[in-house]
């Protein structure tokens, strides 16, 4: 299966230009994989440059996960880290991923500084 980057997510999400749009739905149209590490880069772009909300945010990723198109690496693991991220507002996207890539591979408690992460089960703020 072919993969995408960041970029092709973030024109996927954002519609904000009609060339690369259809570039990428036309890529996308065979079926395309989106590793974890591309889709935190998104969610970082989509956060930090287009300055979408939490909510938004959000609602991106649950269309990715669920494109028709898109298959997602760890998709259960990846929704298990957007119900987190829904419920705590104040949690980053990628820090809930982080938690929850840790809990598939076996290795919890993850150690954190971070007060609202450490909240989680399967974390531990130090």
């Amino acid at each position: 299966m072919r993969a995408v980057d960041t970029n092709v997510l973030v024109r996927l999400v954002t519609r904000d230009d009609r060339k690369q749009i259809a570039a990428a739905e036309a890529f996308i149209s065979k079926g395309a994989w989106i590793s974890t590490l591309v889709l935190i880069e998104a969610t970082w772009v989509l956060a930090a440059l287009y300055e979408l909300t939490h909510s938004e945010l959000a609602t991106a990723v649950d269309m990715l996960l669920h494109h028709r198109d898109l298959t997602i690496q760890d998709s259960d693991t990846v929704a298990a880290a957007l119900e987190h991220y829904r419920r705590r507002p104040a949690l980053g996207f990628s820090d809930c991923l982080i938690l929850e890539v840790a809990r598939k591979a076996g290795h919890v408690p993850l150690g954190t500084f971070d007060r609202d992460l450490g909240k989680l089960d399967g974390a531990e703020r130090l």
